[in-house]
């Protein structure tokens, strides 16, 4: 073999390791958005499966992603649990979520913020004619994630009800005309 053809073979395996890396980058970035998207455990099966890539390239890829995000120190980590492999906030973060995420609202507490939010400002005496007696509950829980703002009626024995700011950010509303 000549000087010429042996640069000319090693350049086309360069060629496909590039390829090959690309395709494995390609592979990476689905698997990264897999878990973004899913939000829960994520088997290398189901990941397979949806990538259409084999189990062990997908394995390897995820080890390689998981290997990422530790090197780069991001507020995000891949850990593998009971059920698969998530990607989730690192737990030195988690005050965070107290500020920025609400708890979970059941549904019956999300109608009661609904029909405040649709009447602000309302009058808790006519909430709860519209919501029961359950209003009372909904109310203390939305005031303490701090959706609902409760004010003394000054002429009554009620609270005026209204949304805050921080509904309005979250529910990406825009504020009322002043």
């Amino acid at each position: 073999m000549t000087v010429a053809e042996d640069e000319k073979d090693r350049g086309g395996g360069k060629r496909k390791e590039e390829g090959k890396r690309q395709g494995n980058s390609n592979l990476i970035r689905q698997i990264e958005a897999i878990l973004y998207l899913k939000a829960k455990p994520t088997t290398l099966r189901e990941i397979a499966s949806i990538t259409g890539y084999p189990l062990q390239e997908v394995e390897e890829a995820l080890m390689g992603l998981m290997a990422d995000y530790a090197y780069r120190e991001t507020a995000l980590e891949i850990v593998e649990r009971e059920g698969g492999y998530c990607l989730q906030l690192q737990p030195v973060y988690h005050s965070l979520l107290e500020n920025l995420m609400p708890a979970e609202l059941n549904k019956a507490t999300l109608k009661t913020l609904a029909a405040i939010a649709l009447k602000s400002p309302i009058l808790q005496s006519e909430l709860v004619s519209l919501r029961g007696s359950v209003a009372y509950q909904h109310v203390n829980e939305l005031v303490a994630l701090g959706f609902v703002r409760k004010r003394r009626q000054k002429d009554g024995k009620s609270y005026w009800l209204e949304v805050t700011d921080k509904f309005r950010r979250y529910f990406e509303i825009k504020s009322p005309p002043p």
